[in-house]
Formats: structure tokens, C-alpha cells, sequence
């Protein structure tokens, strides 16, 4: 049975909007659904812009020949997605039919049968090669009913100047690593203002549960039907003390940063940089930062209002872990399925058929992410970047898939108790503080 998930799951959007998707609404074909001849008009959401307009348009003229009908395409920004997504999901005259969602955010939705059961597509689609960390939390009591649609996983990129400056290597495990980035933040070869040795932000969980991670800690568990948070197990506690120290001894970065844009204090410039727009200013200057794979088209030499990547002055790698292997980083990236609730499943499987061609696949790789089927993950090509974010999603993790943990998101307590930590609180008591109010969330309670 998929579980129903309380109005305190979502936040102030909540799930009471999915309770239009009653456990078992899931179905892979609609009662309604007109003769798979007639062309069916559709509707994809994709969550931001990381699907270029290029494979946008190929999606559209790829389904209307197949098909004869029309897809349009509507760009939903992240920061609305849940809450569009709770709204519009249970509509069957306003459901999207296509949904790119979040790999965090797919077991809330997966969870109260918002998605169509497609099980009988999954060996078409790739099976087994698909990226099964997020075909897992796309899944549930067995069945599939969202698959990957592209990975991102995080990794360093660095200041080779600035390292050889400090007379440090590019590090081999995590410790070294932990030593490095304070050893140059102390040097501070440049002498710059408010330097970082290894850029992170007090509340930028994403990155910093990788040392949760990499000391064989987590962030929740499953006992029976009920999830626990893990945050005060002692190698979460461990891999958090780790961290509070890269907080205190190696990263000037504010203590109310979250993960977005760190590629702007790597850059050798005091401007800020939206795409190609100069924004604004800043004075903060590292060595390091941690971001996803599709940073480096932000990061270089400024010229002609634009960052062209200068491989003698900036490199990449992956987070070291404790023993010499890619540290176990969060994964980003999407999954996508189908409404349970769209009158256009014909249509909507085709488009599915269509997502994971070989064709469409090594697109995405070319466009620098991860495809969701090994098999093409070549089509990332040989670069420096490509190594690295293959190197470093081959011990990649995904939050739990827990049936609550878009609402653990949608809190902020994981920012908070981050936050926290970075301030230089007890990391014990803060993280039995947390597991008691993170517990319930993770139930959708």
C-alpha cells in the first residue's frame, strides 16, 4: 500500500492536495484513455533550465513525428516545483502529463500514487543499466513509478595556482584532503580578504552530509514501515565534527550559505556572474569549492564578459574518501514519470519511449549531464570534467527515500541544524536535538 502522507509533510503546501491520489490510483493506462492511434497533445514540466533548449525542441519534433500530436514544454522553477506539484498533480484538467521532479522529492509523490505504475516499461526504457540508486527511490512495494532522467554528481574544482602556492597536492583521502584546505586557508598565499581554503556555507547540507557519508554515517534508516533519523549515530557525529572544523579552520563562507553558486568565489575576478551577466561584486576568494559537474561552464578567466576555463589555472577532482576511493557524494539530478492523473498516457508513455533512445541519451551527456543509462555515459565525452563526475557518481548516495523527505527538505531543519553545527554548537546534543524533529517529518507526520 503507498502510504498517505499528513498536511504536515509539505509544509504550508502539504499533501492534502494529493489526497486526489488515493493509494492504488497509480495505473499505467487511464480508463478514459482515447485509441493509441489518435494523435494525443501533451504536456512536459522540466524543473529549471538544465535541459537546453536544443533537446527541448528535439523532444517537441521527435514526439510530433512519432506521434502526430504536439508536446509543449513549460519550465517550472525549482523553489516552486513541490508546491506546484502538490496543486497540480490530483488535477486531471491541469496535470502535466510528463514531470521532471527531484530524486529527493520523488518518494513523497511516488508515495501517494501521484505517478503512473510504469513497470511493464522498465526494461524498454533500460532496466538494469539505468542508474539504480534513483530507480530505487522511484520505487515502491516493487513497482517503478519514476526512473532517472539525468545525474549531476558533485566533486571539487580548485585553484592549481593557488595550491602550488601553498605547497599543496591535490589530496588522495579524506583526511588529507580535511588537512589541505586549512593548510592553504591558513597560508593564504594571495593574501586575500576573507579567504577560503575550501568554500562551504554554514547551511549547504547538500555538500556536507558527503562527510556524513564518507565515515559511514547517514541520514536516516529504515526499521519495519518507520524511518528514523541518524544524524546522532557516532559515525554521523563523527563525519559532522570533521566537518565543523572545515567550518572554523578552513571556510570564511557565511554561515547562512546554502549551496547555490559557490563557483562565484572560485573565479580570479570580483565580479559576479549570472550565465553570462555581470550581477555584482564580491570579496570572498577560494581555493576550493564543491559543486556539481555543470559548474565549470561559470568558472575561468573572465573575457569579453564571459568564463573560458584556463586548465593551467584551475583543475578538478573527487572528494577523496577515507580509504583513497571517490567519497560517497550526494548524487543530484532528476527522475520523471507520468500523472497518474493525466488523460494522455498513450502519449505520455511514447514521450517516455522517446527520453531514453539511445538518441536522446548521449544528448544529454553531450549538454554535460549524466545520462540515466550506463550505457551512454560515454557520451560525456573525455575531458577532465567528464572523468571527474563519472569518477565521483561511482560511489555516489541519494537521501533516503523516505515517503517524507520532501517535507525534510521543505522545513529547512536540515539548514538549520547545518547552520548550527557551523556556528560551532555541540554536534552531539545538536544532532539528538535534531533526530527528534527530523523523525516525524521523515514519516510524513
Amino acid at each position: 500500500m503507498k502510504r498517505m502522507l499528513s498536511a504536515a509533510a509539505l509544509v504550508t503546501a502539504s499533501a492534502l492536495a494529493l489526497t486526489g491520489c488515493a493509494p492504488g490510483a497509480a495505473s499505467s493506462q487511464s480508463p478514459s484513455q482515447p485509441a493509441s492511434n489518435t494523435p494525443q497533445n501533451i504536456t512536459m514540466w522540466v524543473a529549471g533550465g538544465d535541459t537546453p533548449k536544443e533537446l527541448r525542441e528535439y523532444l517537441k519534433t521527435t514526439y510530433q513525428a512519432r506521434t502526430g500530436g504536439t508536446l509543449t514544454v513549460e519550465e517550472q522553477s525549482w523553489g516552486d516545483l513541490v508546491t506546484k506539484l502538490t496543486t497540480a498533480l490530483p488535477d486531471a484538467n491541469n496535470t502535466p502529463d510528463v514531470v521532471e521532479v527531484g530524486n529527493t522529492q520523488s518518494p513523497t509523490f511516488t508515495n501517494v500514487g501521484a505517478f503512473s505504475d510504469i513497470s511493464d516499461l522498465y526494461a524498454e526504457l533500460g532496466g538494469d543499466k539505468l542508474l539504480q540508486s534513483f530507480v530505487e527511490v522511484g520505487k515502491v512495494d516493487g513497482k517503478n513509478y519514476t526512473l532517472p532522467y539525468y545525474f549531476g554528481s558533485r566533486y571539487m574544482f580548485y585553484r592549481k595556482d593557488i595550491y602550488k602556492a601553498a605547497g599543496v597536492e591535490v589530496p588522495k583521502t579524506l583526511d588529507e584532503f580535511n588537512a589541505s584546505v586549512k593548510t592553504i586557508a591558513e597560508k593564504n598565499p594571495g593574501n586575500i580578504k576573507d579567504f577560503s581554503g575550501f568554500f562551504i556555507g554554514g547551511q549547504d547540507w547538500r555538500n556536507g552530509i558527503s562527510w556524513i557519508f564518507a565515515n559511514g554515517g547517514d541520514l536516516a534508516k529504515k526499521d519495519g514501515a518507520e524511518w528514523t533519523s541518524t544524524l546522532s549515530d557516532p559515525n554521523s557525529v563523527k563525519g559532522l565534527t570533521q566537518l565543523q572544523e572545515l567550518y572554523k579552520a578552513a571556510s570564511n563562507a557565511p554561515k547562512t550559505a546554502k549551496d547555490e553558486s559557490p563557483w562565484l568565489y572560485i573565479n580570479d575576478s570580483d565580479k559576479i556572474m549570472d550565465g553570462d551577466k555581470v550581477t555584482g561584486k564580491t570579496s570572498l576568494a577560494a581555493a576550493t569549492i564543491m559543486a556539481p559537474g555543470w559548474a565549470h561552464w561559470s568558472i575561468g578567466d573572465l573575457k569579453d564578459d564571459k568564463r573560458a576555463w584556463n586548465s593551467d589555472k584551475f583543475g578538478v577532482y573527487p572528494l577523496p574518501g577515507n580509504d583513497g576511493k571517490p567519497a560517497p557524494v550526494f548524487a543530484g539530478g532528476s527522475n520523471i514519470g507520468i500523472s497518474a492523473a493525466s488523460a494522455n498516457q498513450t502519449g505520455a508513455r511514447e514521450l517516455m519511449k522517446i527520453i531514453f533512445s539511445a538518441e536522446y541519451q548521449q544528448m544529454l551527456g553531450k549538454n554535460g549531464l549524466g545520462p540515466a543509462n550506463s550505457d551512454h555515459v560515454s557520451s560525456l565525452g573525455s575531458d577532465e570534467f567528464a572523468k571527474a563526475l563519472i569518477d565521483s557518481a561511482s560511489n555516489s548516495k541519494l537521501t533516503p527515500a523516505a515517503p517524507g523527505w520532501a517535507g525534510v527538505e521543505a522545513s529547512g531543519k536540515l539548514e538549520e541544524f547545518f547552520a548550527k553545527v557551523a556556528e560551532g554548537g555541540d554536534v552531539a546534543a545538536l544532532a539528538t536535538e535534531y533526530d527528534a524533529i527530523l523523525t516525524p517529518l521523515l514519516n510524513g507526520k
